[in-house]
């Protein structure tokens, strides 16, 4: 057997291991999201600290036309013990007199609002939360983005999670119903190809966690060396998770998603995001410049080539079978984490897979991170 030989037989195992993995994934993500997701309160385990106080860090920049509502969302949150820190960099920020009005009009909820930041790292979310986490006066705290809106159920849920031996709970990033063609394919992003890749590494003990939307123990974090240690990180998320993973924690998502819902989006505005995240993921894990052979066209030919090398079959025949049933699965979950999903998806679907080969470019294109 020649060199040739010995390569196409190598790459024709690859394919078919890539195959079962891939197929596992799905599987996985499915039963996960139907088992797991959106569960009413009564289904959901008794809470180690039921009524621990919580802390919400808000790191806000700049007013979008969902800003006010989104905030709204955390004033009138069903929990006995939370305080709520807005926290804003620049005094002329406008973002200031939104969390000026929403202050006014709710005087009994205990908020408070942080100006000025403090600059201790290179990066400017820690900088901005700095005098809020310092202010901070409960055990647990709450990092959430300013584009997340929640219902008033979504503390409990967070805290609920919250068990003995549990050190953070994150939330699995889903998009909210918003008009556009732009919006349907952030929807069809966080609903099949994150989520599938999320969950499987969750349920197979491997730490992944987006900032999203995050409950913390302070003391845990404090031990870390609080923010302040994470300033010097661009993706500060990570290596958050990672201290207290590295202090014999674990991890626990909530039932339900962190939900984004940004009054500013555009397909640019996505692409640019996906990009930001991969040169961030690539510096941080190398084997990420793998990424493309699991996404759903170029995992399809290969394995297709590997289904032709050794069972004969046919090549073309056999992609668009998997990339039929490829679509099939990511229907399932799409309608697992937001129920009823949309006909958009079946329109939208596979105008998101186009998006694949212009990804693998950018994706290669750089390996320095441009911000958070």
């Amino acid at each position: 057997m020649d060199l040739l030989d010995v390569a196409m037989q190598g790459l024709a195992v690859f394919g078919l291991v890539l195959f079962a993995v891939l197929w596992l994934m799905h599987f996985m993500s499915i039963i996960y999201v139907r088992l797991y997701l959106h569960r009413k309160r009564s289904e959901v385990k008794q809470p180690f600290l039921q009524v621990a106080g919580v802390s919400l860090l808000k790191p806000l920049k700049g007013v979008d036309p969902n800003l006010i509502c989104n905030l709204e969302t955390f004033f009138t949150l069903d929990y006995p013990r939370f305080e709520v820190l807005l926290c804003v960099q620049d005094q002329d920020d406008p973002a200031v007199d939104v969390c000026k009005k929403l202050l006014g009009k709710y005087p009994n909820v205990d908020a408070r609002l942080f100006i000025g930041g403090k600059k201790v790292g290179i990066n400017p979310k820690i900088n901005n939360l700095m005098p809020g986490y310092n202010g901070a006066k409960y055990e647990l705290v709450w990092i959430c983005d300013s584009g997340i809106r929640v219902k008033p159920d979504t503390l409990t849920d967070l805290t609920n999670q919250m068990t003995e031996k549990v050190g953070l709970v994150h939330g699995l990033p889903y998009v909210a119903d918003r008009p556009g063609f732009a919006a349907t394919l952030e929807q069809v992003y966080f609903g099949t190809s994150h989520p599938r890749s999320y969950i499987s590494a969750n349920v197979t003990g491997i730490k992944c966690v987006t900032g999203m939307s995050c409950l913390m123990r302070k003391d845990v974090l404090d031990q870390a060396g609080g923010l302040l240690a994470f300033a010097q990180y661009i993706a500060e998320d990570y290596f958050m998770a990672k201290a207290i993973a590295d202090r014999g924690w674990k991890f626990s998502m909530a039932t339900q998603v962190a939900l984004q819902n940004s009054g500013s989006y555009s397909i640019a505005q996505f692409q640019s995001r996906i990009i930001r995240w991969t040169k961030l993921r690539i510096n941080m894990v190398p084997a990420t410049v793998l990424e493309p052979v699991s996404e759903c066209f170029l995992a399809s030919l290969i394995i297709g080539w590997a289904a032709h090398h050794v069972f004969r079959w046919d090549m073309m025949v056999f992609f668009m079978c998997h990339c039929l049933a490829w679509f099939i699965a990511d229907y399932i979950q799409l309608t697992g984490v937001q129920v009823p999903a949309g006909f958009y998806f079946v329109r939208t679907h596979p105008g998101f897979h186009i998006n694949e080969p212009y990804f693998c470019k950018d994706l290669y294109s750089s390996r320095t991170p441009q911000g958070a």
